[in-house]
């Protein structure tokens, strides 16, 4: 009997139905690739699937609920929905410290407004913020962003104190995090599937959207070979200890040294309008491989699901 293999998703339409075309190619007719039908979710029951890769639950509570529940049944999600439950950015910050991964400084801010049914009592363990100790090491221009969440959603390039009071007050009840401004000479974007598939893409932020990956390296030579290497050991080690198997990481390199700026994009930009040919090739050549690969791992009746190094204590 032919494995299945699903794939959630929502506005995009380049990335998924390649996907499933790439899939049912390669599949041979023993593993075959079709969007997710969901027309009920029973608790507990099982809906047949070996493999989902999800790209839209971080939007969709309900297909969140179903994708654990699927996991529960055996389903190889990727990514595991419950680690992407419990993650944020702020906290891979904190492990990048551990596994010696560069970072910037960080330095996380409780949100302007209190939650919603809390007071003033709730705070109590909450001292006067050290404004002077954090601006003294973040330094300015700085950057202020979600501690969760993605898609460039309320990040805030702040000059002075005066403007980050400022736009503080924007946020409400968003928790923020206060981030050191890396001023970078080049910058780079990574892809990497099932911890071991890497590919480094040049990339500039600072560009309009679908012209950001319209970019080249600044280095050249030893100088660039080095840079690439460590970029790609690095992208393995964040991987691994994280427990993603589709995700984008961001470097700033500065002075040589790449900086990890962003790597919490369990569903990574992967549409041919934005990404190009070449790199949209690859995402969809490999991940239908890894899907593959996974499908045919997979073993009925058993967990098949997986964590990353940090839940396994081996970090």
């Amino acid at each position: 009997m032919a494995k299945k293999v699903g794939i959630l998703f929502g506005m995009e339409d380049t990335f998924p139905w390649a996907f499933i075309d790439r899939v049912n190619e390669l599949g041979g007719g023993e593993i075959i690739a079709e969007p997710v039908q969901i027309d009920k979710l029973e608790q507990g029951a099982d809906y047949g699937y070996a493999v989902i890769i999800d790209r839209i639950s971080q939007d969709v509570p309900f297909y969140r609920a179903y994708l654990k529940n699927a996991a529960l049944n055996g389903t190889y999600v990727i990514n595991n929905p419950f680690w992407w439950s419990a993650d944020e950015k702020f906290f891979n910050n904190c492990l990048m410290t551990k596994i010696g991964i560069p970072v910037p400084k960080t330095y996380l801010l409780p949100s302007y407004e209190r939650p919603d049914d809390t007071t003033e009592k709730s705070f109590r363990n909450l001292q006067v913020i050290n404004w002077e100790k954090i601006f003294s090491e973040i330094g300015f221009p700085a950057y202020m962003k979600p501690f969760a969440g993605g898609g460039w959603k309320s990040v805030y390039r702040v000059e002075n104190p005066d403007d980050l009071f400022a736009k503080h007050a924007e946020t409400e009840q968003l928790v923020m995090m206060l981030q050191e401004e890396i001023v970078f000479e080049d910058y780079y974007r990574v892809y990497c599937l099932g911890r071991k598939y890497v590919h480094i893409m040049p990339y500039e932020p600072r560009n309009l959207h679908h012209l950001r990956y319209v970019t080249e390296s600044k280095y050249s030579g030893e100088q660039l070979e080095n840079i690439l290497k460590t970029i790609h050991d690095y992208t393995i080690k964040m991987n691994e200890a994280l427990g993603y198997d589709f995700n984008t990481v961001e470097f700033a390199v500065k002075d040589g040294i790449p900086y990890a700026i962003d790597f919490c994009n369990p569903a990574p930009d992967a549409d041919i309008n934005s990404v190009g040919q070449a790199n949209f090739d690859w995402i969809v050549e490999n991940a239908a491989k890894y899907a593959i690969e996974k499908a045919k791992e997979h073993k009925d009746g058993a967990q098949n699901i997986d964590w990353g190094n940090f839940v396994k204590g081996k970090f």
